[in-house]
């Protein structure tokens, strides 16, 4: 890649991940409004949208570089579950997970100059054990879910309520790696 690469995010997760790919890059996060998803939008399509609205608008500052831009989100049947408002939605989301299997949806898009957009998404399924209410305030309480879509981190102490993973495990964990590093080998 001839232009520098720029994650438009500021998750550490997305963060550790480009940097196991080998690729060199720089953060600069996006400073977009992020609206809630519309009733008529499929997690897949807000993810993807929410990916463009980050990416576009890093981009607009960094005219030269490729731009990276990724949401993730939780989606239980169409509903989307996005990070938690507060500890008693983050305890709501892990009981509407609890013993079931759920989406990790992620969508990307990269920008680039002089070229079309690239956008994506990509699906997981993850199937969660029973989780007790008293396990999830106890899992809340560690301040761990807050910032995570679905209110849990697979990477993390919510490790041991994933019981199977149907797909990317780097896509649960904030990033579809292999094939953002498709996309990169590309350009």
């Amino acid at each position: 890649m001839k232009r520098p690469l720029i994650l438009a995010s500021a998750s550490p997760r997305r963060k550790e991940l480009l940097e196991l790919a080998g690729l060199d890059f720089k953060v600069v996060p996006s400073h977009a409004l992020e609206p809630l998803p519309d009733d008529s939008e499929s997690p897949e399509e807000y993810a993807v949208s929410m990916a463009r609205i980050k990416a576009v608008e890093v981009a607009g500052r960094c005219p030269d570089a490729v731009v990276l831009g990724a949401d993730s989100v939780v989606a239980v049947d169409m509903d989307i579950l996005g990070k938690p408002v507060d500890e008693a939605d983050a305890v709501r989301m892990l009981g509407m997970l609890s013993g079931r299997t759920h989406r990790v949806v992620t969508g990307v898009c990269v920008v680039m100059p002089g070229h079309e957009d690239r956008m994506f998404s990509v699906s997981t399924d993850v199937t969660m054990a029973d989780i007790s209410p008293e396990a999830a305030r106890a899992y809340v309480e560690t301040g761990e879910p807050m910032d995570k879509a679905g209110a849990y981190a697979v990477q993390g102490r919510a490790a041991c309520f994933v019981t199977r993973i149907n797909g990317s495990y780097t896509n649960v964990v904030g990033l579809p790696l292999a094939e953002v590093v498709s996309i990169f080998s590309e350009i």
